[in-house]
């Protein structure tokens, strides 16, 4: 197949790039570098199946006939979508309508990266696909969660009256390599601080919960969704539940630092528990999770080092730079 992916230059679309001409198919990267690093696909910049698209998908574009859409393009970290807030808004409304406009004029298949978020803080646990979630519509947050939401309905919008055949993808906490350094999720801040030796930043308590899921069985999840006969979404992420102290516990262990744990205020609307109920994706797709949080933090460790390493040296005024 030629595949279309936006945002194929991020840390989860670029894991997918890999994985798709893995399969054997061509793959247009379609991104704006907004959130995405030419980094994460310079290692396939001599691939003849790969190709890289510089464009602002909230635009109208067209990169000729594929055969499968995957629509990743996203700010999709806190620190990102605060920054890039009406940007972010766009991609999941323009940016999706161009991109199914696209699926629509080719007769492509179109797989949406949805998220998690779309439940807010939720007021059921775990999170099931038939649940619809509890979201402040204007809170500081809700740039991201109503764009994703909106993005669904209007995928759902298109199979429904334009017959496209669609898939919809509800992403949990994902990690690994790629995973930008100064991003502001859970993971890649407490690698940053532990092998940095400064203290990991606890929000709250601690308490609140999360579930991580390590890149290649999200992948994997992607994937199988994508050569599924389903329509409606299916959440791919890890259901083990750790609080958020216990993860910074495991990250000390793993990178044997001996930071210690400071603790700050909760952010607004910050949700006290996430974990998928994967029983759709089981049934479904016989998917499940492989790597636990331990096995994957270790996976990890080397692109953290090295991510740091980098910064330190564009800081120090030696920047590094990577052309596709």
């Amino acid at each position: 197949m030629r595949v279309l992916v936006t945002g194929g230059a991020g840390f989860v679309g670029s894991h997918l790039c890999d994985a798709l001409l893995g399969e054997g198919n061509d793959v247009v990267c379609v991104d704006n570098l907004l959130t995405g690093s030419l980094r994460n696909i310079a290692h396939l910049k001599n691939e003849s199946r790969f190709e890289f698209v510089q464009q602002d998908v909230n635009e109208p574009y067209d990169v000729g006939r594929v055969d499968y859409i995957f629509h990743f393009a996203s700010p999709a970290s806190p620190v990102d979508y605060m920054e890039h807030g009406i940007e972010t808004l766009k991609v999941g409304s323009l940016g999706s309508f161009h991109s199914l406009d696209l699926a629509k004029k080719y007769g492509a298949k179109y797989l949406l990266a949805s998220t998690s978020e779309c439940y807010g803080d939720p007021l059921e646990h775990p999170q099931k696909e038939t649940y619809w979630g509890h979201v402040n519509p204007i809170g500081p947050r809700s740039v991201y969660d109503e764009s994703k939401r909106f993005a669904e309905a209007a995928t759902m919008a298109y199979h429904r009256y334009h017959k496209v055949d669609t898939r919809i993808l509800r992403i949990f906490n994902t990690y690994g390599p790629r995973l930008q350094l100064n991003d502001g999720r859970v993971i890649s801040n407490f690698m940053k601080q532990a092998l940095r030796a400064e203290p990991l930043t606890v929000y709250g308590d601690g308490q609140q919960t999360r579930s991580f899921c390590y890149v290649s069985d999200e992948v994997d999840g992607i994937l199988r969704l994508s050569r599924a006969d389903t329509h409606d979404p299916v959440n791919i992420g890890n259901p083990t539940e750790f609080t958020i102290l216990e993860c910074a516990k495991l990250v000390l262990k793993v990178t044997g630092s001996s930071s210690p744990i400071a603790y700050e205020p909760l952010p607004q609307d910050d949700p006290k528990q996430r974990r998928p109920d994967i029983s759709r994706a089981q049934r479904l797709l016989g998917w499940e999770p492989k790597i636990d949080l331990e096995a994957g933090l270790k996976l990890s460790m080397a692109y953290f080092r090295q991510a740091i390493a980098i910064e330190g040296a564009s800081k120090a005024g030696r920047p590094q730079t990577v052309s596709v």
